[in-house]
C-alpha cells in the first residue's frame, strides 16, 4: 500500500475498545470507521469500500465469523479477528470462514498494528520478470501471474488477500516445495506450530477453490517433510 491512508473498519459492540482502538489507530496514519455489531458493519459496508476489517469475534447478534462468512461471499477485503485467548476453535473457525489473520485478547496496541500493516504489505502485486509465463493452468483454473487473479472459464474466483498472496508464492516456484515455515515468514507471520496450523487452514481454503476434489488434491500437492507443491498442467 502506497500513497493515500489506507482506510479501516473497526466493528466492536465495546464502545470503550472501540473508541481507544479508532483514537489509536488514526494516530497512526489511518483513516479509521467504527460500527457497533455487525448490524451496523453491513450499512457501513453498503456505501463504502475499506483496505481492511479489524472485527471482534464476540458480538451480540451476530457475530464476526459468521458476518466473515457472509462478506466472502461477494468481497476480499482483508479481516482481522480479534479473539479472547482461550477461542482456540474460534480462532481456526474465523479462518476457514475467510479472516486472514487473527490477533488473541488482550493484546499489545502495537502488535495489532504490526499484523495490520503485515496484512497490508501483502496487497500489492509483486512484479513478474517479461520472460515469465503469463498464466498458470490447473485444470479449468486458470492463474493470472501478472494479475494476481484466478479464473474459470469467464468468471472471477475470489481470492483473500492472504489467499492471494499463498497463489503468488506458489506460482513464483510452480513443480517445488515450499515449506510450511517459509509459508508462515512470507506471509509475515510470527514463527511457531500454531501459525504454521494456521497456514495448513489458509491451503485447505484455496484448495477448495482450485480442486476438482480438495480431498485427493492434484494441483495443490502436500509434500511430505517438505511443505507444499503448487503443480500446474
Amino acid at each position: 500500500m502506497s500513497g493515500m491512508a489506507a482506510h479501516l473498519l473497526v466493528v466492536d459492540d465495546d464502545e470503550r475498545i472501540r473508541e481507544l482502538l479508532r483514537k489509536f489507530l488514526m494516530r497512526h496514519g489511518f483513516l479509521v470507521t467504527a460500527a457497533r455489531d455487525a448490524g451496523h458493519a453491513r450499512r457501513v459496508l453498503g456505501g463504502l469500500d475499506f483496505d481492511l476489517i479489524v472485527m471482534d469475534v464476540m458480538m451480540p447478534g451476530e457475530d464476526g465469523i459468521s458476518l466473515t462468512r457472509s462478506l466472502r461471499e461477494t468481497r476480499t477485503t482483508p479481516i482481522l479477528l480479534l479473539t479472547a485467548r482461550g477461542e482456540t476453535e474460534n480462532r481456526i473457525d474465523g479462518l476457514e470462514a475467510g479472516a486472514d489473520d487473527y490477533l488473541p485478547k488482550p493484546f499489545e496496541p502495537k502488535e495489532l498494528l504490526l499484523r495490520i500493516n503485515a496484512i497490508l504489505r501483502r496487497m500489492p502485486e509483486a512484479p513478474v520478470p517479461s520472460m515469465a509465463p503469463k498464466y498458470l493452468s490447473l485444470g479449468p483454473i486458470r492463474y493470472d501471474i501478472e494479475r494476481g487473479e484466478l479464473w474459470q472459464g469467464e468468471d472471477l474466483v475470489r481470492l483473500t488477500a492472504t489467499e492471494s498472496q499463498l497463489m503468488k508464492i506458489f506460482s513464483s516456484q510452480p513443480g517445488e516445495p515450499v515449506t510450511r515455515a517459509r509459508l508462515v515468514e512470507d506471509l509475515g507471520r510470527d514463527h511457531g506450530q500454531a501459525q504454521e496450523r494456521a497456514v495448513d487452514v489458509q491451503i485447505t481454503r484455496l484448495r477448495r477453490k482450485i480442486e476438482p476434489n480438495p480431498k485427493e488434491p492434484r494441483y495443490l500437492q502436500t509434500v511430505r517433510g517438505a511443505g507444499y507443491m503448487l503443480s500446474p498442467d
